[in-house]
């Protein structure tokens, strides 16, 4: 057995599952009390530390474990590239909330909260990124996690990527953005977004937006929706920018066909973490 195995697994579960199936109002917020009862229940004095998403609007917290910040991004690895469909954080230009969803993942979190014009939001002739449980269209919203490792290790297929042989410990960062999808060939291209290179030696994204606002930067850990009712032990410096980008549906369509990653839907979004107890305090 893969002696990696049991943090591979914890790994896996970051990106979470894709959309599922849709519950009453009711059912789903009976759900998600019951999902954040069980949370509260997992975590209680068992050492865990702060977990994500957050509100980052909120600065309270407080887990006192702390741990080191990751290096800048530019020192480490990129290792994984994906995305959720709605944002899981809360704050800057998305948070309209999407629902309770159904507790699995699907659609909750929160969206962008300006207004397209008529032309961008258009709905699409199909919808992209499709999966067994439903695609993207124009006016969806999506958050981006480019997922770097101080591992020696190359981008590649699913968060095991983040991981080595030799280094089954490694700090992680994500630099997060979130985007809007917009019926207009000539927004900005996802491809470009998520091209990938070298430079000074370390595998980069390298087209990080550096225009959407100073990134809201907090300690934290891995999401998605297998978490919902456990807490994740993974240490995770997070880098959240505020605004909003909008992008190309057709480019997104066109990633999720042929990418270096093997993405080709979006995953579901963890409940958002309201505990204190579970969230670090925020500068």
């Amino acid at each position: 057995m893969h002696k990696c195995l049991p943090f591979i697994v914890l790994l896996s579960a970051f990106a979470g599952s894709a959309h599922a199936r849709t519950e009453s109002p009711d059912t789903a917020t009976t759900a998600i009390a019951a999902q954040d009862m069980e949370l509260e229940r997992n975590t209680d004095g068992k050492g865990f530390g702060p977990q994500s998403p957050r509100d980052l609007g909120k600065k309270k917290g407080e887990n006192q474990r702390i741990f080191s910040p990751a290096p800048a991004y530019q020192k480490m690895n990129l290792c994984n590239i994906h995305f959720h469909t709605n944002a899981e954080h809360k704050g800057g230009e998305f948070t309209t909330f999407a629902g309770y969803g159904d507790g699995h993942g699907g659609h909750t979190g929160f969206r962008y909260n300006g207004k397209l014009s008529a032309a961008e939001a258009k709905p699409l002739s199909e919808e992209v990124c499709k999966s067994e449980h439903g695609g993207l269209q124009a006016g969806d919203t999506i958050e981006l996690h480019y997922v770097h490792s101080t591992a020696m290790v190359a981008p590649g297929p699913t968060l095991n990527s983040c991981l080595s042989e030799t280094d089954i410990n490694p700090q992680l960062r994500v630099e997060a953005q979130v985007m809007v999808l917009v019926n207009d060939s000539k927004a900005i291209n996802f491809n470009r977004l998520a091209e990938v290179g070298q430079v000074n030696g370390f595998h980069q994204a390298l087209n990080i937006p550096k225009s959407t606002g100073r990134p809201i930067q907090y300690a934290g850990s891995t999401t998605g929706p297998a978490y919902n009712e456990k807490g994740s032990p993974l240490q995770v410096s997070w880098s959240v920018r505020p605004r909003v980008l909008k992008v190309s549906a057709e480019s997104v369509g066109k990633w999720c066909s042929d990418n270096v990653f093997k993405e080709d839907h979006a995953h579901g979004v963890r409940n958002l973490v309201r505990n204190t107890k579970l969230l670090s305090p925020m500068k």
